[in-house]
């Protein structure tokens, strides 16, 4: 039907899909300032709901702000500098945009917000609102009132950071790397095209078929975001996976029409030809590509359910301007998508056993155990790092070293005992008998002091260290000092220990050490989880908020492997008839992920590529990356196996012959999935110039399982195991043979009776 629409009206379709674009467009330019900075956190956790009970109940929660004041010259002990810190102090305080602040010059304040050397101190603060009321408004307010109050300050340099700003700042690399990406990917994905066709007409339109479904996709996230929010990395997802699947259904959907006019048909026969044939094709490969994506809408986080709206977008986009844009463009340009046949080029469709896609799968199918266990082998090696992977919390180390509130936490990393702002909150709303101050809260903070990583708890009753008492939380009076002679003066600011109780409530703070929080932040929050309160407690902060989140995701990952699994079963089903080609894509597909994540452990977790990409290894993964490069890798490898399939199966269905259809199949379908492989692989690989680890890792990994997956895979795996399947490639059992004889997408013309005969047997 939409093969007969196209060639009866071919301008009125583009002319519609001229205007679809310019509306899209429209829309696509505000896309960034419509989508969120999202944060790392489990709804409904037991953490989220901590801080959010500190808010409510005591007027603070897990630091968000923070700005490290650099003394000059001398100490920032020095007078003036403790008066310059007090009064920043104050003037973040007083900032509409804090609940609550807090530093060094606190009276009663721990010695671990000044660094070591003492040329260092920090001030906290707390902004409430979700990530973008902090991020968008209240952040850059707080930046020019300290800008300015710290403008006259000779005694030293003051500098912003906490953890919104870090994804404040990452947000806006990534934003710029989107930038950098599309002024690349575009002109050099229109170089490659011309490479493959030889010709203008086809690229352009092939390159502008890509460019619809970034523009498409960025117009339909910008309709989601009035809804629900959007991270903003999903931009760049739609940007390399839009200019990948359109060229990828381009390619196919022109290469099957030069075939189609290789045969002498009219042109447009060859367009209806091709959208019945290849435009179902894509239609499948679209369907296992969204499907992997979308089971992403397990996860309640906005992060991760922001890339199934994307990657569902970029499906629609791209299968719709491959299947009715495309076709009406074809029937325009008509023979001038063919080769030119100057010189000695050879014809466009050879025999299949003149194509060294065709020599290689016939090689690998005549010692079928020798070539494939040697392939697996290699894939098994590449991906043996990868049982070494350590799931760890993102920190300013995913930004460039150049950044300044990158260098601020690596002077906090080398020069502070502790890291303050990571503290594990435990929130206690109702103790008893009702006195924050009795020996119940003395107990409970001296014995969570006692934990392995533990430097020390700070409580209403004081704070404590390897269960004794370090000092009172009251506020020094008169003369008093501070612990290490500094003067305070204790009107000037709220006394540090007032914080701790409440209507009847209390919290507490337990300061991990530099090596717990770098080595086990997660098993810190289980072990103060585990240690009996004298009364109903929650436990918060950073460190648990993370914790939570990254439990989730590994929680859910059984499901999610599971779902992805099931749904690309059915599509691949529903296209084959068969139940053993989905489970041997399946099977081939996780074999070439391990290559990914194995490379993921030794070069970004380990550090192996952190010379050439310049990145600082961090020792960890965050648990999310992973996962979603899994999805759009399993994704794009069964778009793959979609195209080869439907290939091998169309010879099959024609010939009966089970070991000749496939390398015919290959054959035929390699050039396409190679140049498509080739030019999605530079897309994603622009991403390694990247300031933001996130996107390095993102692109190195899916460039990497792409190739591996359209090489070694396709080349040497399929056809190895093919060939020892024999007919049982297309084998099902008889109730399921009827089901898809009944529900199941057939090509037309229907098998001939004696392969149909063939095909069924076990």
């Amino acid at each position: 039907m939409i093969g007969r629409i196209v060639t009866r009206a071919p301008r009125r379709v583009l002319s519609g899909g001229l205007l679809l674009f310019v509306l899209a467009g429209v829309l696509a330019a505000g896309v960034l300032d419509a989508l969120s900075l999202n944060r790392f956190e489990a709804p409904e956790s037991e953490s989220v709901e901590a801080r959010e009970l500190l808010g409510e109940q005591f007027g603070t929660s897990t630091p968000n702000v923070a700005v490290l004041v650099t003394a000059s010259d001398g100490t920032v002990d020095d007078d003036d500098v403790s008066a310059a810190g007090t009064e920043l102090t104050e003037t973040l305080a007083d900032d509409p945009g804090i609940g609550d602040a807090w530093s060094y010059w606190s009276p009663g304040a721990p010695d671990t917000l000044r660094s070591e050397d003492s040329r260092h101190g920090l001030i906290l603060g707390w902004s409430p609102g979700d990530a973008d009321q902090v991020r968008d408004v209240a952040l850059p307010e707080i930046e020019e009132r300290l800008d300015r109050a710290a403008a006259g300050l000779d005694a030293g340099e003051v500098q912003l950071g906490g953890s919104d700003e870090v994804f404040r700042v990452t947000a806006e690399q990534a934003a710029s790397d989107f930038i950098t990406a599309e002024i690349i990917i575009i002109p050099l994905v229109g170089v490659l095209l011309w490479l493959v066709y030889r010709r203008a007409a086809p690229a352009l339109v092939t390159l502008g078929l890509g460019i619809f479904s970034v523009v498409g996709t960025l117009a339909l996230l910008w309709t989601v975001s009035q809804f629900t929010e959007i991270s903003t990395f999903a931009s760049n997802i739609a940007l390399v996976m839009g200019i990948g699947l359109g060229v990828d259904y381009g390619l196919f959907v022109i290469y099957r029409f030069r075939e189609e006019l290789a045969r002498h048909a009219a042109v447009p026969d060859a367009v209806r030809a091709s959208v019945a044939s290849a435009g179902r094709t894509v239609v499948f490969s679209g369907l296992t590509v969204a499907a992997s994506l979308a089971v992403l809408f397990v996860f309640p986080y906005p992060f991760l359910s922001s890339f199934a709206y994307a990657g569902i977008a970029v499906v629609a986009t791209a299968v719709f301007g491959a299947t009715v844009l495309l076709p009406a463009a074809l029937m325009l340009i008509g023979r001038r998508v063919e080769r030119s046949s100057r010189g000695n080029e050879r014809p466009v469709t050879p025999p299949e056993e003149r194509r060294f896609w065709y020599r290689v799968p016939a090689a690998v199918m005549r010692r079928p155990v020798l070539t494939g266990g040697v392939a697996l082998l290699a894939l098994l090696g590449l991906g043996a790092p990868a049982l070494g992977i350590n799931f760890g919390s993102p920190d300013a180390r995913v930004l460039p070293d150049d950044l300044p509130v990158r260098q601020m936490y690596d002077t906090i990393r080398e020069d502070f005992t502790t890291e303050d702002a990571d503290a594990v909150y435990v929130v206690a709303p109702a103790t008893e008998p009702g006195d924050p101050d009795n020996g119940d809260v003395a107990a409970y903070a001296a014995e969570l002091s006692e934990l392995s990583g533990v430097h020390r708890v700070d409580s209403a009753a004081g704070s404590y260290a390897a269960g004794d008492a370090m000092a009172s939380a009251e506020p020094p009076t008169g003369d008093d000092v501070q612990s290490d002679g500094a003067q305070s003066d204790p009107g000037a600011l709220p006394s540090f220990g007032e914080r701790f109780a409440a209507d009847g409530g209390t919290w507490l703070a337990v300061v991990p050490t530099g090596e717990r929080l770098a080595g086990d932040p997660a098993g810190l929050v289980g072990d103060v989880r585990d240690t009996p309160a004298p009364f109903d407690v929650l436990v918060g902060g950073y460190p648990a908020e993370l914790a939570d989140y990254n439990d989730g995701v590994v929680d859910r990952l059984p499901l999610l492997a599971g779902l992805i699994v099931a749904v690309t079963f059915i599509v691949l089903f529903l296209m084959t008839g068969s139940v053993v080609a989905p489970l041997k894509a399946s099977v081939l597909n996780l074999l070439s992920l391990s290559v990914m994540f194995g490379v993921l452990v030794w070069g970004f977790q380990e550090g192996g590529l952190a010379d050439l990409l310049d990145f600082t290894p961090a020792g960890a993964i965050e648990p999310s990356i992973p996962l979603l490069m899994f999805c759009i890798a399993y994704g794009l490898s069964m778009d793959y196996e979609v195209f080869l399939l439907a290939r091998i199966k169309e010879d099959y269905d024609r010939t009966g012959d089970v070991v000749g259809s496939v390398p015919r199949g290959i054959a035929r379908s390699a050039p396409l999935v190679t140049s498509a492989a080739l030019i999605l692989a530079v897309s994603f690989s622009i991403y390694a110039t990247s300031g933001v680890v996130f996107l390095q890792q993102l692109g190195i990994g899916i460039a990497l399982v792409v190739l591996v997956d359209a090489t070694l895979i396709r080349g040497v795996l399929v056809p190895a195991f093919m060939r020892l399947a024999g007919r049982a490639n297309w084998w099902a059992p008889a109730p399921l043979r009827r089901l898809h004889q009944r529900v199941g997408l057939h090509d037309e013309p229907v098998l001939p009776a004696p392969a149909l005969a063939d095909a069924t047997k076990s």
